[in-house]
């Protein structure tokens, strides 16, 4: 009834402006999606230094850990940098100098286990900083429940990434360990890689045991996010999970929180 009375009125010129409107909706959503822009933002926040690739201390002393990306560490207690990590830290330099200020939309989670906020983090003008390090090869994309908003844009950062090899995407160093070359007094981030052998299941969690002496941990609180996945169905096929590894009783495992963590391959 409106369309019909507007163009009643304005003839021609009402379509225009209408298809003009739609088509300026379009866009902008496009570009929220390719930019990992967000609608709000909950804190203004200056920078007092740059940690490391992902990591930033405010200028009223509160430490920062950008939330979707994960980046090379630095070298600490005599531990030598991984590579690119000096790269990583000045790239969010260049995004996050000191004395600059900056726009945060918080997680649903604000605080890690060390008492870092965790925050999705903007320049004034509304770039997004873990998408910027994802597109430049910066660092991998991490998905950590309840944290999960704008995942899938940062993971097709990460895409573009990877598709031209860009940064830790092509270093060998960050190429996928397979399960049975683990190296005694290996620990952090990693991919890793192998064959689903057994399934385990404990009051706690779910175990994907690949081989004797890997196994993926899935705490029950994050089960809901994989219930779309078989993995019955994926006994013998080849996985390549994303994150930190640890060594228990023995074995070396990893806690698995999302299944955008978890690359399925085929058998072998």
């Amino acid at each position: 009834m409106l369309l019909t009375l507007l163009h009643r009125r304005y003839g021609r010129t009402a379509w225009y402006f209408i298809l003009l409107f739609f088509s300026l909706g379009i866009f902008s959503a496009r570009l929220q999606a390719n930019t990992c822009a967000s609608p709000r933002y909950d804190e203004n926040i200056r920078v007092k230094r740059v940690i490391d690739g992902d990591t930033l201390q405010l200028n009223d002393g509160r430490r920062l850990r950008l939330i979707g990306v994960n980046t090379p560490e630095r070298g600490r207690n005599g531990q030598l940098a991984e590579p690119l990590a000096n790269r990583a830290w000045h790239r969010l330099q260049t995004l996050a100098s000191p004395g600059r200020h900056l726009k945060l939309r918080w997680g649903k989670e604000k605080k890690d286990r060390y008492g870092r906020l965790l925050a999705h983090v903007f320049t004034l003008d509304g770039r997004n900083l873990s998408a910027s390090l994802l597109r430049a090869g910066m660092g991998a994309a991490i998905q950590i429940p309840p944290n999960l908003w704008a995942y899938q844009c940062y993971l097709q950062a990460e895409k573009n990434a990877r598709k031209q090899k860009l940064g830790i995407w092509g270093q060998s160093y960050f190429a996928p360990i397979d399960v049975s070359r683990l190296a005694t007094g290996i620990h952090g981030f990693h991919f890793i890689r192998g064959r689903l052998s057994r399934i385990g299941k404990s009051k706690t969690a779910l175990w994907l045991n690949l081989g004797k002496h890997f196994a993926l941990r899935i705490r029950k609180k994050d089960q809901a996010y994989f219930k779309q996945i078989d993995f019955q169905q994926l006994i013998g096929k080849v996985l390549t999970a994303r994150g930190w590894i640890y060594a228990y009783k023995g074995q070396w495992r990893m806690n698995l929180h999302h299944p955008a963590s978890l690359e399925i391959g085929p058998a072998r």
